[in-house]
């Protein structure tokens, strides 16, 4: 086991990513993340970034309904060895390049050592000509979630003002807090009904996380119910796209646009799939 830790270091440092690294997540589902993981990839994108979206939900994962993507391919078959990486990336809109999430693959814990040395092989790869990575992760605290939240750069926690939502995107807050997160956390609140809701719905958190967990929660912005959001899930195309003059198309881009700062910057540490392997694992 030393000689292979030795080897994979190896092996990361030589793959040494210059990705920005952002992970969408909630506390529970049902929030809209997966909708505004796609939507603020492809806004990434469309500003001449080069971007990768990973559906991080290995067992659940709907990148590919969002996304009207006949997922032949996901990162199981990478994972067992019957695909490369490159054969699991599917390209979308504005040249986004995208991985789907498996299905039926319930735990990263279950692979082997040989299939475990595989992900980490391919995975670390795509990261060194990439400038952002998208991770639309589960929803909940799992470790699986914990782990790729804490191995990111930027941690975007949504949140909607209804109670339940607030309460969990907290404890989320907490988890990442308590684990020593070194990174950014901000707090997306979507579907508020006002913009004046949204706002209390961000300082009720941030107060609260502030008072008691003594951390600094930033505020990523407020995302309007609109209806047309719902259309474009039924149309499966992502509302950028399919309403690219509504508000709530103004608030992607407006996130996307704040989050851009700072893409492509070269990172010391270790690369961000070898800390999340190493989470799981």
């Amino acid at each position: 086991m030393a000689n292979e830790a030795i080897h994979l270091q190896q092996m990361m440092e030589s793959c040494r990513r210059q990705a920005k690294v952002l992970a969408i997540t909630s506390g529970k589902g049902g929030v809209g993340k997966t909708n505004i993981a796609a939507n603020l990839a492809i806004c990434l994108a469309a500003s001449r970034k080069k971007v990768l979206l990973v559906d991080a939900d290995l067992s659940l994962g709907n990148l590919d309904i969002i996304m009207d993507i006949n997922s032949k391919y996901n990162i199981s078959h990478m994972i067992n060895g019957q695909k490369s990486i490159e054969e699991v990336i599917h390209t979308g809109p504005e040249g986004l390049e995208i991985i789907c999430g498996a299905s039926g693959l319930e735990q990263l814990a279950n692979i082997n050592e040989f299939q475990r040395h595989r992900l980490l092989k391919e995975l670390s790869r795509i990261g060194s000509d990439t400038d952002a990575i998208v991770i639309d992760t589960a929803a909940g605290i799992f470790k699986s979630v914990v782990g790729f939240c804490l191995a990111a750069d930027h941690v975007l926690v949504v949140t909607t003002p209804q109670a339940p939502a607030m309460t969990d995107a907290y404890a989320m807050i907490k988890v990442l807090v308590g684990n020593r997160f070194t990174g950014r956390i901000s707090l997306i609140v979507n579907i508020a009904e006002t913009l004046t809701e949204g706002k209390k719905t961000y300082q009720q958190i941030a107060n609260v996380a502030k008072r008691f967990l003594n951390t600094h929660v930033y505020d990523a912005g407020v995302i309007l119910r609109d209806q047309r959001l719902i259309s474009a899930v039924r149309m499966r195309k992502p509302v950028v796209l399919a309403y690219p003059k509504a508000k709530i198309t103004s608030s992607l881009v407006a996130l996307a646009a704040k989050l851009s700062n700072g893409l492509a910057v070269q990172s010391n540490d270790d690369g961000f799939f070898k800390k999340v392997v190493d989470w799981l694992f």
